[in-house]
Order: C-alpha cells, then sequence, then structure tokens
C-alpha cells in the first residue's frame, strides 16, 4: 500500500489538483484503493472505457498519482450515468478528494448530454451516503449487489450488499 504521499491540508492545494482520465499504467499506483480484485474490476472497466461505455478518472496529487478514483457507467440505468467504484485514499479521506471527484464526473456526464446521475451505497456506509447527500443526491430505492473480494492470501469469496440507490437532477 502507497501511503508516501503528501497529504494536502489546506483546501486550496486540493483545489489545484489535476482531475484527468485513470490509465491502465495507473493500476500498479491503486492499490490503496480496495481489496487486492479490484485493481483488476478496475482494469476491466478501462477496457471498457475503450467503447465508450464507461469513463474512469482520477484525482492526482502533486506527483502524478491518482488518489482519488472513480468511474461512470453510462450502460447500468437508462438515460443516466451511473457513478461506481469510487475510492478515496483512507489517509486523505475528508479533504474534499471525493467532492472534486465527484464534481469532474457529474461534469463528464453533463457532456454527453445526460441530465441524471446515479449511485448506489451500502446502507451500513453512513459517511459516503452524508457525503452523496451533501451534493445534493437523494435516495430513489433499494437494490442488493454482489462483488468479488479477495484477502491478502487470495482467497476470493463474493460480498453481498444492500444498496440504496440515489440520483442527483444535473440539468
Amino acid at each position: 500500500m502507497i501511503e508516501n504521499h503528501k497529504i494536502p491540508l489546506e483546501k486550496n492545494e486540493v483545489d489545484s489538483l489535476v482531475v484527468d482520465d485513470l490509465k491502465l499504467e495507473d493500476l500498479d499506483a491503486i492499490g490503496w484503493s480496495g481489496n487486492p480484485a479490484h485493481p483488476r474490476h478496475v482494469k476491466e472497466a478501462l477496457l471498457r472505457a475503450e467503447v465508450g461505455e464507461v469513463e474512469y478518472l482520477a484525482v492526482r496529487n502533486t506527483d502524478g498519482s491518482p488518489i482519488s478514483i472513480g468511474g461512470i457507467d453510462y450502460k447500468i440505468h437508462e438515460n443516466a450515468g451511473t457513478l461506481w467504484q469510487l475510492s478515496t485514499m483512507e489517509s486523505l479521506r475528508g479533504l474534499g478528494l471525493g467532492t472534486k471527484l465527484i464534481t469532474a464526473l457529474e461534469d463528464r456526464i453533463k457532456q454527453k448530454g445526460i441530465h441524471t446521475a446515479m449511485l448506489g451505497v451500502e446502507n451500513t456506509n453512513e459517511k459516503a451516503r452524508a457525503l452523496y447527500e451533501r451534493l445534493g443526491y437523494a435516495e430513489c430505492g433499494k437494490d442488493t449487489d454482489s462483488w468479488e473480494i479477495e484477502d491478502k492470501d487470495g482467497n476470493k469469496h463474493t460480498h453481498y450488499a444492500d444498496i440504496i440507490l440515489m440520483k442527483k437532477d444535473l440539468s
């Protein structure tokens, strides 16, 4: 896990950080973003980005390394861009990086002429839900989801979660 990043201490430092497309060559630098299977899932998303089904962005530290990442899937919900796989380096949470990332993702959705952003948040993730609500997302339903989890020893299992669906009008 990479933890040697300079921590932005002031809001104006976060504001000056670059947000751009995540690239395949960034995969080795996102081990912090989830369980060991997560970079593989991100790689699959980046391959889908090549055909326009998704976009994947990164907020980059001053050294160019990704410190907050997330994607937009245009295939999950009709007439909406669905934010997913959002993650910010744990030691940098609470500094505004997630807000910066989500704002950039919403801008990309609007550039496609789409006026609705959707996302799902685990019902137990109160901090993330509070962020989304602060950014204007409102609950619009419930769902269940599952994804592969891998521990540090390579053991894989499926994680099942109850999801709160949220949406925001971007017009």
